[in-house]
């Protein structure tokens, strides 16, 4: 398998799954009713921004970690709502930018944006173009598939057969992994079909034009109560990456970050916007 490519981004996943315990854990759902952490509690010692204007870019497609709600049109998510608290406790203020997935990187790169985030899996190949801020998620693939489907049970079963296709992303982690985890290894594989946005892929599979379409636990969990009834997830976790925001080369906003991320794991808020997120959020 070639691991320096196959480390591309996820749909979202077990980022926080694997931290509180997702489809492949026996840990219990968190209880909502407990005490939880509040917002921004340790603020103090970090750097002051002064109230500098950081200007961050996402795509709006990775439920539950940017997107636009159906129901209000309103831009939210898990990577939202911590580059908001990262800001607050920086003393900084943050202006929203959206762009497409294929250009994020280069944008970025180029100093077009100050920070730009969508589940980007950490890799070395992509850390000779961009700096990474230390890992704020990890993510595991998962199979989602219809809800009646019976003729497979895992990859080995589904890359068997050769009438079954895959819905997937090119240039992201789910379209290595059908690649190398479940088919061939041969990137032109005509079973795999691709898209997009996942959430065009998602729909391709809900109308039978592609049977499985590899992705996070969280965004399956998201997507399956989205689709009350016609969804399921399958078969074990394919791949474990780590997710970073991403910076310019050299940006002097690197530390700051890290040292709010680290924060807000030591207060809880890190865990608290994962159970609001892959726990609570009812789409």
């Amino acid at each position: 398998m070639n691991q320096k490519r196959i480390a591309n981004r996820v749909s979202i996943a077990v980022m926080a799954v694997l931290l509180l315990g997702g489809f492949t854990s026996c840990a219990k759902k968190p209880d909502s009713s407990a005490a939880q952490p509040v917002l921004g509690t340790l603020s103090a010692g970090l750097p002051d921004l002064k109230g500098r204007t950081i200007v961050a870019v996402t795509e709006n497609a990775y439920t539950p970690l940017n997107f636009v709600d159906p129901k209000t049109g309103k831009a939210m998510g898990w990577e939202y709502d911590a580059v908001e608290e990262i800001a607050r406790r920086l003393h900084a203020k943050v202006e929203w930018k959206v762009t497409a997935w294929d250009t994020m990187i280069q944008a970025v790169r180029d100093g077009q944006f100050d920070v730009g985030m969508d589940g980007i899996t950490i890799n070395d190949e992509r850390k000779a173009q961009v700096d990474f801020s230390i890992p704020y998620m990890t993510s595991q693939q998962f199979m989602l598939v219809r809800a009646d489907e019976n003729r497979f049970t895992d990859a080995k079963t589904f890359g068997a057969n050769p009438k079954l296709l895959i819905g997937s992303q090119a240039g992201t982690t789910n379209f290595y992994v059908a690649v190398y985890n479940v088919l061939d290894g041969n990137e032109s594989n005509p079973r795999i079909k691709l898209f997009e946005t996942f959430g065009a892929a998602v729909q391709a599979l809900l109308a039978g034009d592609v049977d499985m379409v590899l992705m996070d636990a969280a965004s399956s969990k998201g997507y399956v109560g989205a689709n009350p009834g016609k969804l399921k997830v399958i078969g074990e976790p394919l791949g474990t990456e780590e997710f970073g925001f991403i910076f310019k080369k050299g940006s002097d906003l690197v530390e700051p970050f890290n040292r709010a991320i680290e924060s807000m794991k030591a207060d809880g808020t890190l865990e608290r916007l994962n159970n609001k997120w892959f726990f609570e959020y009812q789409p």
